[in-house]
Parts: structure tokens; C-alpha cells; sequence
């Protein structure tokens, strides 16, 4: 178990997150579209898992915002938005927002992506979503690099997510 923080007051998560070196685990999230899609449908790319809990926040938003600028400077790289939010909110908020650049991908039907990955928070007024989490790995679904971030609020550390992709 992590503990984290809201606004200042702890919370704590399911489990801890794959360590650096691990090999992603599987997984099966439901697309904007309403497809399954699992960790195969993105093999041969590097992958930043940009997850968090909702895209009714500022933070979330703005995190699927500026990973949107940065995924179009990225070579052979894929940033998967992931988080419990229903595919048509996530369709609606790329669409508004006129973010083509990311993938919007929902743990809305079993959460286990968020169990999984250890990231689920499992008290406070957030239980049962994501923590806010970078997880980024190579071509070969080796974990490069992770970031839990310490309080819900803030946003993560882009460029050393970034740097870990060069």
C-alpha cells in the first residue's frame, strides 16, 4: 500500500506500482469508441500510461492537455489517458478540447487495470479511482519510468517523464 495525499490529508492506494525494469502487465480498457483494447494493440511502441482520477478536474484536464502537446513531438510513442471516467465523457472532453494527440482509454467496467498497477486509492472522497500516475515504457513493455504523484492535486513532473523517453 502507497500513501498519498489530497489537498494535504492522506490517502492510501491498493499496492505500490511496478517497479522500474518490470514488464507492463496485460490489460483490457475500453476505448472513446467503445472497443476493447488490450496492451498487445500497442506493440513495437513506447507507451506513457498517463493515468489519473477524472477529467472533471483541472489538474486531470490539464494533464491530458499538455501530454496532447508533447505526444505530437514524440517519435514512435503512444500516451494512453487512462482513467474510470465513462468512454462518452472522455469522447466528449478530447473533442471539445481538440485533443488528437492522446488515446482515452476507461477502467470503467472492472477497474482492475487500477488494482493491477497498485493504484487504485481505496479511501478518502476518491475511493475506487486512480491515483494521478506516470508510467512510461520501451518497445518492449520494459517500465522505464514512474511517478506517483505525492498529492492528487498537483500536476506530474513532464519533463522527467519525458527525459526517460530519449
Amino acid at each position: 500500500m502507497a500513501q498519498i495525499m489530497l489537498k494535504g490529508n492522506p490517502v492510501n492506494t491498493v499496492g505500490e506500482l511496478p517497479k522500474i525494469g518490470d514488464e507492463l502487465k496485460d490489460f483490457t480498457l475500453v476505448t472513446n469508441k467503445l472497443i476493447r483494447t488490450h496492451l498487445a494493440d500497442y506493440k513495437g511502441t513506447k507507451l506513457v500510461l498517463n493515468i489519473f482520477p477524472s477529467l472533471d478536474t483541472p489538474t486531470c484536464a490539464a494533464s491530458v492537455r499538455q501530454f496532447n502537446k508533447l505526444a505530437s513531438e514524440m517519435v514512435n510513442t503512444k500516451v494512453l489517458c487512462i482513467s474510470r471516467d465513462l468512454p462518452f465523457a472522455q469522447a466528449r472532453f478530447c473533442g471539445a478540447e481538440g485533443l488528437e494527440n492522446v488515446i482515452t482509454l476507461s477502467d470503467y467496467e472492472t477497474g482492475e487495470f487500477g488494482y493491477d498497477y497498485g493504484l487504485e486509492i481505496i479511501d478518502g472522497p476518491l475511493k475506487g479511482l486512480h491515483s494521478r500516475v506516470v508510467i512510461i515504457a520501451d518497445e518492449n513493455r520494459k517500465i522505464i519510468y514512474t511517478e506517483q504523484v505525492a498529492d492528487i492535486v498537483n500536476e506530474p513532473n513532464y519533463e522527467a517523464a519525458l527525459n526517460a523517453l530519449k
